[in-house]
């Protein structure tokens, strides 16, 4: 692989910016899923949705950043053909998951904010074991028709992948084999079911909670309705947009120079800073911070 960039003044600095990114990434989604392990009022549906996504944030930036760290400290940019295909699943199936988890938690706020009443009775333990389950097979097992097309190219015109990781595009690029049927199935599964499914289902969430918002009588109300899916709406905005940028655009020269970057902010920035969307946006991630830090410090003290 080609990795992010063959300067050797700007590869000890880039190195040094991932790692940091990494343990950042690492560290916040820690946080998260400890803090809500350890404080019962956040064991509702939207926070255990919320472990989720964070257990997913670390996995994706894991399968990703490790390897491009390793070829950082060994100077070695080889993968192996198997470790390849493997990368593009896991990378694959969990970005999928993000998408779906994230369209079960629009769901989530649509139940909190426009039928409040029936929140408790529908968003039950089972509901949401359901929606946990779905949401995983469906990422994992949608990505393997796409692995199976892919092992089935037997020639390439390349073995360097101008890339810092192994995805779908780059890899498909080196082909000398007929790739149709697996633009066919990108195409149809890629973007509708994998894509544009979630993305229509959490925008018809979110058309009901602003028009459910919109008409409640009090601005504290309407502020307050906002505030409860505002962290969401912007995890949401922030991963469609980076992967919108980063697959739909139209072709162009520099269009696989550009997506390294949007790669590299797709899988290093928006794992880190997902927690602290959630922490800063959120007064219950903060109150139960607060009361985690107080009980740590009388435990200290005592």
């Amino acid at each position: 692989m080609q990795g992010i960039s063959d300067v050797p003044e700007q590869q000890i600095v880039t190195f040094i910016f991932i790692l940091l990114i990494y343990l950042c990434a690492l560290g916040g989604n820690t946080a998260i899923l400890l803090l809500v392990y350890m404080s019962p009022n956040l064991h509702t549906p939207m926070y255990i949705f919320l472990c989720n996504l964070a257990v997913l944030d670390m996995s994706c930036s894991t399968v990703t950043q490790c390897n491009l760290l390793t070829m950082f400290v060994t100077r070695n940019k080889k993968i192996s053909f198997y470790s390849c295909m493997s990368q593009i699943y896991l990378f694959s199936s969990f970005t999928s998951n993000e998408l779906f988890i994230l369209t079960a938690m629009s769901y989530d706020r649509y139940m909190a904010i426009c039928q409040p009443l029936h929140y408790v009775k529908v968003m039950n333990p089972k509901t949401c074991s359901l929606l946990f389950l779905v949401c995983w097979m469906l990422g994992f097992l949608a990505i393997i028709p796409y692995s199976v097309l892919l092992l089935q190219i037997t020639c390439y015109k390349s073995n360097v992948i101008n890339h810092f990781f192994c995805d779908i595009a780059p890899v498909m690029e080196l082909s000398c084999s007929k790739t149709f049927a697996l633009e066919v199935l990108i195409f149809t599964e890629g973007i509708f079911l994998l894509s544009l499914t979630p993305f229509v289902l959490t925008l018809i969430s979110y058309v009901f909670i602003i028009g459910t918002i919109v008409r409640i009588p009090t601005s504290s109300g309407r502020r307050k309705a906002f505030y409860t899916c505002s962290s969401h709406l912007t995890v949401v905005t922030l991963l469609y947009g980076t992967l919108f940028f980063q697959y739909l655009r139209p072709a162009s020269s520099d269009t696989l120079k550009s997506n390294k970057l949007f790669s590299l902010f797709n899988t290093a920035m928006v794992p880190a800073l997902n927690p602290v969307i959630y922490s800063l946006k959120n007064n219950d991630v903060k109150l139960a911070f607060k009361g985690m830090l107080t009980s740590f410090n009388t435990k200290i003290l005592t």
